[in-house]
């Protein structure tokens, strides 16, 4: 009775293999068929091939990757100068963090606080001495340019640091603020916003290179605009995720 049946399912089997053979996405394997009939085993059985959703993103993502010679595209535009202006906007946001988002106030941290007098903008080291009288109390001698004491003061008193400036003649006294929780969190809302600044300006770079770009059509095929305007996406996708990664490790140290 068992090799009747066995008899009946070859024609089956046969058709099975010779899809197996003209379709590339198929292979065979031996497996036995226990919910036909548990005590049989069948020569061979088809097994479709069906990626993941995993794979197929990965898959994706590799082919969308391009890599252009920049001298190849030079009468289009700077690749190089393009990855300068990129860098520029990634070095000011990491200028912006140094002098705005520091935890603990020291003489250092106020050398790079912008003073607006009347004879334009001066870094604070610049106009006064900066130093620390004790643990708690920074001291700023202005006598050098006492007529820029109140604008000193000022921005002191404007900038993100928590800082409440008190002026005795030409001698600014900045007390020392306690690092509390809440300081602390305002801190990282601020370098959140720094990073959205710089994203912003990313943006703007791109935007003015892909215009660039388009301004060649008359002269270049369309795949090759294509090509290059992928290449220009892609620096500006890796700096983006350059900028996160340091909002990521700045808000980190600055919550502690």
């Amino acid at each position: 009775m068992a090799m009747h049946r066995l008899s009946m399912l070859r024609p089956l089997l046969c058709q099975s293999l010779v899809r197996q053979v003209r379709s590339p996405l198929v292979v065979t394997s031996r497996v036995s068929a226990p919910l036909l009939y548990p005590n049989t085993s069948y020569p061979a059985a088809c097994t479709r091939l069906y990626a993941t959703k995993k794979a197929k993103a990965k898959a994706k993502g590799q082919s969308a990757k391009v890599n252009i010679n920049s001298a190849l595209v030079e009468d289009i535009i700077s690749l190089d100068e393009l990855k300068e202006d990129m860098t520029a906007v990634l070095n000011a946001l990491k200028d912006d963090f140094t002098r705005n988002l520091s935890i603990r106030t020291s003489p250092g941290a106020l050398d790079h606080i912008v003073v607006t007098t009347q004879d334009g903008k001066f870094p604070l080291n610049q106009l006064g001495q900066v130093s620390m009288k004790s643990p708690q109390l920074i001291m700023v001698n202005m006598s050098g340019f006492p007529e820029a004491t109140a604008a000193a003061a000022r921005a002191l008193r404007e900038s993100s640091m928590n800082l409440n400036p008190e002026v005795d003649g030409t001698i600014i006294k900045v007390p020392v603020p306690k690092v509390t929780r809440e300081h602390r969190e305002n801190l990282a809302k601020l370098a959140k916003q720094f990073g959205n600044k710089a994203k912003d300006s990313l943006r703007k770079v791109r935007s003015n290179a892909v215009t660039q770009v388009k301004k060649t059509k008359d002269a270049q095929s369309e795949d090759t605009l294509r090509l290059v305007e992928k290449q220009i996406q892609q620096m500006a996708d890796n700096m983006a995720l350059d900028i996160d990664k340091q909002l990521a490790a700045k808000t980190k140290e600055l919550l502690g």
